[in-house]
């Protein structure tokens, strides 16, 4: 804990939602390594507390506070406890996230509740609770995903509540900037995680990344290295900005996800 970035965030304190595994996981580490103080925050103990661990391991400070997102009581609970035991929050990263594979047709107001709860309610509820803790100069990110600019079908309501999210982050900006505080999203594109492993192929994983610019799929840590950046002071400057962390995926208009669904129609 003795590099430099190791002081991006010194003595500051952060709470990681759905931080047990995958992106949020790398992104309670590399906060903590940048300094940071972590709540990491998910429904499995077991798997938090191995976050934890980790962490602590590295020479980093963290703690384990369970909460479901789709309580909005456990939400406030979360908040609260972690001012109590902190005393404020510096950065607040809204991460938990679920997603169904269903279109707007075949989807029912189950998968609907079930996505809008987590992906998108629980990010104004946490920000609704935490506000008040958060000093000047404190930081707020919100994690979409690349479906918030271009989609495929298949994918409702997922690909909606991700672009209602860059919207959430636009107007939290206007009302939080005068305290003080900065909103921004960031929309990973593919992302090697335990999930992406499962589905794909060895083809289909070569097919992946030669959709890329860049030749690759990325990596929780490119994520969190993004995310270390835009809640540090090194970006005071900027808020209400949805950014794309993708290889350069969006920028390549070909896909033939659409084609094959409307042949299989």
């Amino acid at each position: 804990m003795t590099n430099a970035a190791s002081a991006r965030h010194a003595d500051e304190v952060a709470i990681v939602t759905g931080s047990t595994k995958g992106i949020g996981a790398a992104v309670a580490k590399r906060l903590a390594t940048d300094g940071a103080t972590v709540v990491v925050n998910g429904r499995s103990e077991a798997d938090g507390r191995a976050v934890v661990e980790a962490i602590q391991d590295d020479g980093g400070e963290a703690t384990f506070i369970e909460a479901d997102m789709r309580d909005p009581t456990a939400i406030q609970e979360l908040i609260e406890e972690t001012a109590e035991r902190y005393g404020r929050i510096d950065i607040l990263v809204n991460n938990a996230g679920v997603q169904t594979e269903t279109t707007a047709t075949e989807a029912t107001v189950e998968d609907w509740e079930f996505v809008v709860e987590t992906d998108f309610r629980s990010f104004w509820l946490c920000v609704k609770y935490a506000v008040e803790h958060m000093p000047e100069g404190s930081s707020i990110l919100n994690m979409s995903s690349n479906h918030a600019f271009l989609t495929m079908p298949g994918l409702f309501p997922y690909n909606a509540v991700k672009a209602g999210i860059n919207g959430m982050t636009r107007a939290l900006a206007l009302e939080l900037g005068p305290l003080g505080i900065r909103v921004n999203t960031i929309n990973p594109g593919w992302i090697e995680i335990e999930r992406t492993r499962k589905e794909l192929s060895d083809d289909d994983r070569q097919r992946v990344e030669a959709m890329h610019p860049l030749g690759r799929i990325g990596t929780p840590e490119d994520v969190a290295a993004t995310v270390s950046f835009l809640t540090s002071d090194e970006a005071a400057f900027i808020t209400g900005t949805s950014l794309l962390v993708d290889g350069g995926r969006t920028a390549v208009m070909q896909d033939h996800s659409f084609l094959d669904y409307k042949e299989n129609r």
